[in-house]
């Protein structure tokens, strides 16, 4: 082990633990299982294997695949030779690789067989890109399309398991790439201190207090035999949240179980199975089939094992939160928390049962530095009533990679000299200083002068009982400017009229909120993290509309 000081970097903070507790069952996927030494001891390997082809510290490297233990091992050993990762979707169309690869920068990549054949016709995208490693069967038929590609498992049984790197850097570089909800995906840069503490465990969310030391973490872990919680991670891991997710049970010393890729009813198996503590989840793109498999499975399973059940990174919705709430263990804590890649945690709250609902999306304690601001860049005034951004000062990122004018869009600097990240998200603060948050901006809706938030709408529908899953959109309308349209995903068999959905809503949000057009679709389009793809649902809403004129 190195005899130098430990860092605020993700690949001490994993060693760290790795030492704690050593026998521990770290991952389960639906393979294998390995301790936290095993573990170490394959990313070390492939770590060794990828300087030996000429990665170098600072360098970019993709990993392309859906969820497996090769991931995280992947994950762990690029960390540990000071590179960064280029989380690339696995959902990608070949246009979109081909941005991707020459937008990153990658000098390698680590990907499924399964996207091979992709690959190949996408690599030319990049000069860098120069070498290869594939996970999976090397004669499967999508194999061959890269025949100077390594295979992973050869890989990593021909290297040493040594921890005998150099020393790393709180300055060294996270690389996180982001959809957003417009646009082409963007590459957040983090240091690896202000990433730790925005989103990894640096910061007690129910204190504000931050930790005082690299090694904290890892000196809370229990190191019993029967310690250590069990937690099951629904994300894939090339989105934030996945990433976070298992990186945080990691360092804690904790056990993860990993889905190749989120299925409902699998889910539960894996909860009864494993006694799983503590889900996450995102939003209401899980949690509504959760809640539809454990209805059909509720007399086969035992959740009682069940201790924490957490949405994050998109809208859950009050009617989804009451079910929940009434049917998890009253020992289950529910939690709903809110941030971005370019803030890191705004906010959260413990859901309890008949709270009341605030109108907006959610409404979170302010996590530490985070505030609401004006358009002079002020603070808002609790109550007031004043809609301002969600604002985040102190550990925040670098800026975007290779986009000077966003990153100066997103990252301001105040009259006093403070750096904020102001991505978009509109909000108002409560009169108890909570904060309520209204939607991003990027996708709202003009219609007769009030600016709507599609996200803040969608939640409202979703109390409707035969509302699967929804999204709004603006439509042209020769009155308002633009239409609120809702385009909605109904229960099999049922078709709510716009008028029932309006009646409901109403209960919920202001008047000049509620849809004005509906289109009941098979399936709400969203991108593969569960997050609304709002660009293709406003395709979908024009074409219909066209269709269908206004009475």
């Amino acid at each position: 082990m190195r005899e130098s000081r430990w860092h605020y970097h993700f690949a001490d903070l994993f060693e760290q633990a790795v030492d704690r507790v050593p026998d521990r069952v770290a991952v389960i996927d639906e393979r294998r299982r390995v301790t936290y030494a095993e573990l170490e001891a394959r990313a070390n390997r492939l770590a060794h294997a990828l300087l030996a082809c000429g990665v170098r510290p600072h360098d970019h490297l993709a990993v392309y695949a859906q969820n497996c233990l090769e991931w995280v091992e992947a994950l762990f050993a690029i960390y540990k030779i000071r590179c960064s990762i280029v989380n690339v979707n696995f959902r990608y169309t070949e246009p979109e690789l081909r941005y991707m690869l020459g937008n990153a920068d990658p000098v390698a990549c680590i990907y499924a067989v399964e996207y091979e054949t992709l690959l190949a016709s996408a690599r030319d995208a990049q000069p860098r890109l120069a070498t290869f490693v594939r996970i999976g069967d090397g004669s499967a038929a999508e194999a061959g399309a890269i025949p100077e590609a390594l295979d992973f498992e050869a890989a990593v049984a021909g290297q040493s398991p040594d921890r005998d790197f150099e020393e790393r850097s709180d300055d060294d570089v996270y690389l996180l790439y982001t959809g957003g909800t417009t646009g082409m995906p963007k590459g957040v840069i983090w240091r690896m201190e202000d990433v730790f503490f925005a989103l990894a465990g640096g910061v007690d969310v129910f204190t504000n207090v931050k930790v005082t030391s690299p090694s904290a973490l890892a000196d809370a872990i229990n190191t019993d035999a029967a310690g250590g919680l069990v937690t099951l991670q629904t994300a894939p891991l090339m989105h934030g949240a996945g990433q976070f997710g298992i990186k945080r049970t990691l360092f804690e010393g904790n056990t993860a179980v990993l889905p190749r890729q989120f299925d409902a009813e699998q889910v539960w198996r894996l909860v009864h199975e494993h006694r799983v503590n503590t889900i996450g989840f995102i939003g209401d793109a899980m949690a509504r089939p959760l809640k539809d498999a454990y209805e059909k499975m509720k007399d086969e399973i035992d959740i009682s094992c069940v201790l924490s059940f957490a949405s994050t990174a998109a809208i859950f919705s009050p009617s989804l939160k009451a079910y929940w709430r009434a049917t998890l263990p009253d020992h289950t804590m529910m939690l709903d928390a809110i941030g971005s890649s370019e803030t890191g945690m705004n906010g959260f709250r413990i859901v309890e049962k008949g709270a009341e609902r605030t109108e907006g999306i959610t409404t979170v304690t302010a996590s530490l530095d985070s505030v609401v601001l004006g358009e002079d860049l002020e603070p808002v005034v609790p109550g007031s009533g004043q809609i301002g951004k969600v604002a985040r000062g102190g550990n925040i990122p670098i800026g975007y990679y290779k986009d000077e004018a966003k990153t100066e869009e997103t990252f301001v600097v105040d009259r006093a000299g403070k750096r904020w990240s102001i991505p978009g998200d509109f909000a108002k603060v409560e009169a108890d200083g909570t904060i309520t948050l209204l939607g991003r901006g990027s996708v709202s809706i003009n219609s007769g002068g009030e600016k709507i938030f599609p996200e803040e709408v969608e939640g409202a529908l979703k109390a409707h009982d035969d509302v699967v899953d929804a999204i709004v959109v603006g439509v042209p309308d020769e009155r308002w400017g633009e239409a609120v349209c809702a385009l909605v995903q109904a229960e099999p068999g049922a078709a709510p009229s716009l008028d029932a959905l309006r009646a409901v809503a109403g209960e919920l949000i202001a008047s000049y909120k509620l849809p004005r057009r509906l289109f009941l679709i098979d399936q709400v389009p969203r991108h593969p993290n569960a997050k609304p793809d709002y660009r293709r649902a406003r395709e979908i809403a024009a074409q219909l509309a066209a269709e269908a004129p206004t009475a």
